[in-house]
C-alpha cells in the first residue's frame, strides 16, 4: 500500500497542526494530514463573505499559557501581523450594560437587584454549605448565592451550554469563572468601583488581516502543501490492520494515528473495539453552535466603539454572546470608514432546539431588542455557519467515559486529542489545542510526558512555560 505512514494525523485544526509542526521540528517527515474540509484551521478557520466581511467560527481571541505557542504565533504572522487589544467585555441585562465579570460589578444593577444579589452572597457566608456540589447548578448556588445564580448564572449558562446546569460537572471551571468575594463586592458597591481586569484574556491579540484563520493557514504553509490531503472524510478505522478508510474510497495505513475528530465519531467508526466503548462514548454530550455574522453600514453606537464582546442571559434574544468583530481588526470589514460588524453565537442541543431556517432573522430581531442596532436596514450582509460540534460539554459523567476510553485507545496507538478528540473544554482554547498535538508527539518520540491533556489544572497554571 502506497499510502503508508508512521503518523497519520486526522484533522488540520490547531491540534493536528501542532503535531505536524513538532514532527517537522524533530526531522520526521513520514506523516500525512487528512482534513475533511478544503482548508486548514478546523474550528479556528475564517471566511470572507461576498460583501467583503471576514468572519471567524465564533468569538476567538488569542492569549497563551505557553512560550512554544507564542513563538509559533510570531513565526506564523510576524510581530507586525498582530493587533493588541485590551479586553472590554460586558453583560447586557436589565436594559443596561454591566461590566464583566458580572458577579464583581452588581452595583450597576437596579437597587432591588443589587440587594437580591448581595443578600444571596451574605446568606452563603452566614450559612455556608460543607457538602460537595453534585453538579454545576449546585456549585453555582454555593459559590454565588441565589441572587446572582437566578439573575445571571443559571439563565446564561443554559444559553451558552444548551443544557441545564444540573447536567454539567464543575471540574472544568478553573480559571474560566471568577468566584464571589463578599469583601471585594461590597467595596465595589460602596466606592462605585469597576472590577474588570480579571481573567487570562484581559489582554489579547488578534491578526491584523484575515481573521483567526489566517494564523492557521500560515502555520499550515510552514508544514508543506504535500503533507495535506484535503476533502478527506474518515469513514472508518480498522484498528486491527491499522488502516483508515475515507468516504471517497481512499485508504491510508498508519503506525500511529493522531486523531482530532470527535471522540464519539472515532470510536463508533472503529472496526474492533470492546468493553462497552461505543456505549460509553454514546453518553458524551456536545452542543452545536450557530455563528451569525451581521455586516452593517455606518458606524457602531458610541457605547459599542470600544467593546469587544457582550453576554446576553435574557430571553429577548437567541444569542448568548455577540462580538463587535470590527473592533478586533478594521480589516474585518470592507471599509472601516463606512462599515462595521457584529458576530453572534447561538447554541443548539436536544435540550435547546433552534429553528435553523429563521435563526438569522431572529438574530437581527435580537440585535434590535437589545439596542445593538437601531434599524434592520443598517444590515448589508448576513453570514451563517452551523458547527454541529461547537462545545464539548463537560457533563457529569464525562470524566468517567474519558478515563475508560482514552487509555484503551492509547494502547492501540490511536491518540485522540484536541477540542473534541479529548473532549476537555477546560483545555480547548487554541493554545491548549495546539499543545496537545505537540505534547503527544513529544511523548511518542522523546518519551516526555504530556501535561495539557491529562492535567488541565496544571496546564492552566503554566503561564509562559
Amino acid at each position: 500500500m502506497q499510502n503508508k505512514f508512521k503518523y497519520v494525523i486526522v484533522g488540520a485544526g490547531p491540534t493536528g497542526l501542532g503535531a505536524a509542526c513538532r514532527l517537522k521540528e524533530l526531522g520526521i517527515d513520514d506523516f500525512i494530514i487528512l482534513e475533511k474540509e478544503n482548508l486548514a484551521g478546523g474550528l479556528s478557520a475564517s471566511f470572507t463573505d461576498g460583501m467583503g466581511f471576514t468572519w471567524d467560527c465564533g468569538g476567538h481571541v488569542q492569549f497563551s499559557h505557553y512560550t512554544y505557542f507564542d513563538a509559533l504565533m510570531i513565526k506564523a504572522l510576524g510581530k507586525e501581523g498582530w493587533l493588541n487589544r485590551q479586553r472590554e467585555s460586558w453583560v447586557w441585562i436589565k436594559d443596561r450594560f454591566v461590566p464583566y465579570p458580572f458577579q464583581s460589578n452588581i452595583r450597576y444593577l437596579p437597587k432591588e437587584d443589587v440587594w437580591k444579589c448581595l443578600q444571596g452572597i451574605i446568606r452563603q457566608y452566614k450559612q455556608p454549605s460543607f457538602t460537595k456540589p453534585a453538579n454545576f447548578r449546585e456549585w453555582i448556588y454555593s459559590s454565588f448565592g441565589s441572587g446572582i445564580a437566578e439573575l445571571f448564572m443559571i439563565p446564561y449558562n443554559f444559553k451558552v451550554w444548551a443544557y441545564p446546569p444540573e447536567m454539567l460537572s464543575y471540574n472544568w471551571i478553573g480559571e474560566r469563572v471568577e468566584t464571589t468575594d463578599l469583601e471585594r463586592v461590597s467595596k465595589n458597591i460602596l466606592f462605585e468601583l469597576e472590577d474588570i481586569s480579571w481573567g487570562p484574556n484581559s489582554k489579547f491579540q488578534f491578526p491584523k488581516y484575515g481573521g483567526t484563520g489566517s494564523i492557521w493557514l500560515n502555520v499550515a504553509s510552514r508544514i508543506g502543501d504535500d503533507k495535506f490531503h484535503f476533502c478527506k472524510t474518515v469513514n472508518s478505522v480498522n484498528n486491527l490492520q491499522k488502516t483508515i478508510h475515507c468516504t471517497d474510497g481512499s485508504t491510508y495505513k498508519y503506525h500511529n494515528l493522531i486523531s482530532t475528530m470527535p471522540l464519539d465519531i472515532l470510536v463508533n467508526g472503529l472496526q474492533e473495539i470492546g468493553n462497552g466503548m461505543k456505549e460509553a462514548v454514546g453518553s458524551l454530550m456536545h452542543s452545536g453552535t450557530h455563528v451569525i455574522g451581521i455586516g452593517l453600514k455606518g458606524a457602531p453606537k458610541e457605547d459599542l466603539k470600544t467593546k469587544c464582546w457582550m453576554y446576553f442571559p435574557e430571553n429577548n434574544c437567541p444569542f448568548y454572546r455577540v462580538t463587535v468583530f470590527s473592533n478586533y481588526s478594521p480589516n474585518n470589514v470592507p471599509d472601516i470608514n463606512t462599515h462595521w460588524s457584529l458576530m453572534a453565537e447561538v447554541s443548539e442541543s436536544t435540550c435547546k432546539p433552534v429553528n435553523r431556517n429563521n435563526i438569522v432573522e431572529e438574530t437581527i430581531k435580537g440585535l434590535l431588542n437589545t439596542g445593538l442596532i437601531n434599524h434592520a436596514d443598517e444590515v448589508v450582509s448576513k453570514w451563517h455557519r452551523y458547527l454541529e460540534y461547537g462545545y464539548p460539554t463537560p457533563s457529569v459523567g464525562r470524566d468517567t467515559v474519558l478515563n475508560k476510553v482514552i487509555p484503551e485507545l492509547d494502547k492501540q496507538q490511536i491518540y485522540s486529542r484536541g477540542r473534541f478528540g479529548g473532549w476537555k473544554y477546560e483545555v480547548s482554547n487554541q493554545d491548549h489545542s495546539l499543545m496537545q498535538g505537540v505534547e503527544i508527539v513529544n511523548k511518542l518520540e522523546l518519551n516526555i510526558n504530556e501535561i495539557t491533556f491529562p492535567f488541565p489544572a496544571t496546564a492552566n497554571a503554566m503561564w509562559g512555560k
